[in-house]
């Protein structure tokens, strides 16, 4: 005890160091500005010495886009790194060995006198800003070319109606089923969208918010209209209430520090993924943090999205990522100094495809159904899966884990809600299979104007934002519009076939419901509902997907035309039940048979 009280007191008095420094420094700053000149670095205190091995904390002045960072003392980060082991190697090897733990945390003092008052950290890319200001002003870099609210079912959407509604009701995404704006909208929109919250967050200045753009606090722009009621359930008609705890994990790292492993219900993480969605997201303000791929602590390539991490690391080794011969090498890194056990995976250069693949894949993130139709909760841990897989990989490890999305109102067939498996499509195109990476179409190198830097930007939009940056480096004999021509055309074709796809499939489920209503047998209902899967499966993987015509054309084309097939498969099928089940409710009625031959009369009783 006497040995834990003074390393307790030499904690608190090394932290009493920094925290006389930086009041020196704040003083002197503040006299410097109120005398019109630049402040100067103030002297170390009179009776302390500044600490041998001090780093310097980096903030340099503020820009436009980045709130100027706090004004920082040196800072040693033994004390931290002394408790904190599994961070030490990262900030010693890494490019941010030189920024002080006080750039991104608050309340070491406290924390250092005493363990249970846990330091703060500063989740807002701001702080990343403050340096990297290039990058930090293209993220939030307003992306016009891509409205709010568009719905994929408008007669130019992606999948319009009224096939639409038909092929995916009840399901919750026939509510509002948007196409993206941009990496900084990613909670602000998932917040109001029609299916996640029932209405209950509304914009604090109506549709003015549609003008906000920049870096912001999402409870700075929207309000609970119902704050006295944190039931997840309906409030506005027409809404639903489907978002859950998981919905977060690709939205925001906001709680990173706070969730175990896959959102385990385990001691000591204040989130899981049975917390109740409405109290978890009040303390969510940031969208797509920097630290999803990148390290705060090295400034390397990493990964923290947890069902990813779990997919890249199963025993069988047979996700997309395991067949890519150029892929990083992976090392995880258990990180669960709070009492519970916490990931995140660090890669031994960029990649893209896993990096993006953290969120622009398909997942489970929901409570589902077994394949006997019984229901599971996201106690489960498979509410929170990633296949990792291509279209028909995905469908069939579903399969294996016992697991389906919904319900089909009509049919009753078991089906998938794809989410956005952008990364799996573009695993084995052309472009992949010649090295090409996520960031070099949609993250392009680029040279500021006014300084002459060359940055990676963060202004992540489809290629045609980009052309001479993105096509126009490879293929160089073409021009901007040649370009252009090229992925309108793909998307062209691809939306063509589209289109055939969710024909057949609304054919099968009207041919499906004329026949159920005529008492086709239910044997025969099970094996349409089967095909209705996969056909599904087929269309409705592709309608899911962002720029799905363009990463791999072909393997779009064979998919939709496989759809088509089984569809045209389950109609036949359909159509001879119902044939055959005409001609015996609607067949001539038989000649009538001879009427049977009289009983023979009782014999009179005998004379007595």
């Amino acid at each position: 005890m006497e040995s834990r009280a003074r390393r307790m007191w030499d904690l608190a008095r090394r932290f009493a160091v920094i925290g006389s420094a930086v009041a020196l420094l704040d003083a002197a700053a503040s006299t410097a500005l109120a005398q019109g000149q630049a402040p100067t670095k103030a002297a170390p205190a009179a009776t302390k010495a500044a600490p041998p091995a001090a780093t310097r904390a980096v903030a340099p002045a503020p820009t436009k886009a980045a709130p100027a960072a706090r004004r920082q003392a040196a800072f040693n980060a033994t004390t931290c790194l002394d408790c904190h082991q599994p961070i030490k190697a990262f900030y010693e090897s890494g490019k941010h060995k030189n920024v002080g733990c006080n750039v991104c945390h608050d309340k070491l003092t406290e924390h250092s006198a005493n363990r249970r008052v846990r330091p703060t950290t500063n989740m807002d890319s701001a702080v990343c800003g403050s340096c990297h200001k290039l990058q930090f002003e293209s993220q939030f870099r307003q992306n016009y070319a891509s409205v709010a609210r568009k719905e994929k079912s408008q007669q130019t959407g992606l999948s319009p109606n009224p096939s639409w509604e038909k092929l995916m009701t009840p399901h919750p995404f026939t509510r509002e089923h948007n196409k993206g704006r941009a990496h900084s909208f990613a909670v602000l929109d998932q917040f109001l969208v029609d299916r996640a919250f029932g209405g209950r967050f509304q914009p604090k200045e109506g549709w003015q918010y549609l003008v906000k753009e920049g870096n912001f606090k999402v409870w700075d722009v929207i309000e609970d209209r119902f704050p006295d009621n944190t039931d997840q359930k309906v409030f506005v008609p027409g809404t639903a209430a489907a978002a859950n705890p998981m919905c977060w994990t690709c939205k925001s790292a906001d709680l990173i520090l706070d969730w175990a492993y896959l959102g385990d219900p385990v001691p000591g993480a204040t989130w899981s993924r049975t917390s109740r969605v409405v109290e978890l997201v009040k303390h969510i303000n940031h969208a797509r943090n920097c630290i999803f791929c990148h390290d705060p602590h090295s400034a390397g390539p990493r990964i923290v999205r947890d069902a990813l991490i779990q997919a890249i690391t199963r025993p069988e080794k047979d996700t997309l990522f395991h067949a890519d011969k150029r892929a990083p090498k992976v090392e995880v890194h258990e990180l669960g100094v709070r009492g519970f056990t916490r990931k995140i995976a660090t890669l031994s250069r960029h990649d893209t495809k896993l990096q993006c693949g953290q969120c622009h894949v398909e997942y489970i993130g929901n409570p589902g159904l077994n394949l006997d139709g019984t229901p599971f909760t996201t106690a489960d841990r498979r509410s929170n899966t990633f296949p990792y897989k291509d279209v028909q990989g995905t469908l069939d490890f579903y399969t294996s884990i016992n697991f389906r999305d919904f319900r089909h109102g009509i049919t009753g067939a078991l089906l998938i809600k794809n989410q956005h498996p952008d990364v799996e499509n573009y695993y084995g195109s052309a472009h992949q299979k010649a090295g090409v990476e996520c960031h070099q179409c949609h993250m392009p190198k680029m040279k500021d104007a006014k300084t002459g830097r060359t940055y990676t930007s963060h202004f992540s939009v489809s290629p045609r934002q980009y052309l001479r940056e993105t096509c126009l480096t490879c293929h160089s004999g073409w021009t901007e519009q040649q370009a252009r021509y090229v992925i309108d055309s793909l998307h062209n074709r691809v939306q063509g076939k589209t289109r055939k796809a969710e024909f057949w499939l609304t054919r099968m489920i009207d041919k499906f419901e004329e026949a159920r209503n005529l008492g086709v047998a239910e044997p025969v209902l099970h094996q349409v509902r089967e095909r209705h899967t996969l056909a599904h499966m087929h269309w409705e993987w592709w309608t899911a997907s962002n720029g799905h015509a363009f990463h791999n054309p072909d393997k779009a084309i064979g998919s939709l035309n496989r759809s088509v097939i089984v569809s045209q498969e389950g109609i036949k099928i359909l159509d001879d039940a119902m044939a055959e089940r005409r001609r015996v409710l609607f067949a001539p009625a038989a000649a009538a048979a001879p009427a049977p031959a009289a009983a023979p009369a009782p014999a009179a009783a005998p004379a007595k």
